[in-house]
């Protein structure tokens, strides 16, 4: 799937009164198969000891995923749904930004998975390492 068609514009719409816009995630390149965002590292992300808390990664790297499938999908009639998402924290970073490179391993018509790698932005450290699977399910129209 080639991503790149798609604006940031276009890219943070969605992220309009959500966790995502709370958090300040922003999506700001999108390729083959690929879509990045960028992320905070202050106190709306940050756990009791100053670090970036997992669950703000594991909150990007669901995001990136999401709205990956989300643009894959015809959203008039299916939902992409995020069944499982698992994070391994490989280091620490208390300031600045991390980078969320989303690639999508896998584009059936019932599921998606993602793998989603976080880096410090200054450095380009690994920080976190993480999967996403999306289901794809029908919407129900019935009123």
């Amino acid at each position: 799937m080639d991503f790149s068609v798609y604006t940031n514009e276009q890219l943070n719409k969605m992220n309009k009164n959500t966790l995502m816009e709370t958090l300040g995630i922003e999506f700001f390149d999108a390729g083959v198969n690929s879509i990045r965002a960028k992320m905070p590292v202050d106190a709306r992300t940050h756990q009791p000891m100053g670090l970036l808390h997992g669950g703000a990664s594991a909150v990007l790297i669901e995001s990136i995923g999401s709205l990956g499938s989300a643009l894959m999908c015809d959203l008039k009639i299916e939902h992409p749904v995020g069944i499982e998402v698992n994070a391994n924290h490989i280091g620490g970073i208390s300031s600045g930004y991390v980078i969320g490179v989303g690639k999508l391993l896998h584009g059936g018509k019932k599921s998606h998975i993602w793998q989603v790698d976080v880096f410090d932005e200054s450095n380009n450290k690994l920080i976190c390492t993480g999967r996403l699977t999306v289901m794809i399910i029908q919407k129900n129209n019935e009123s």
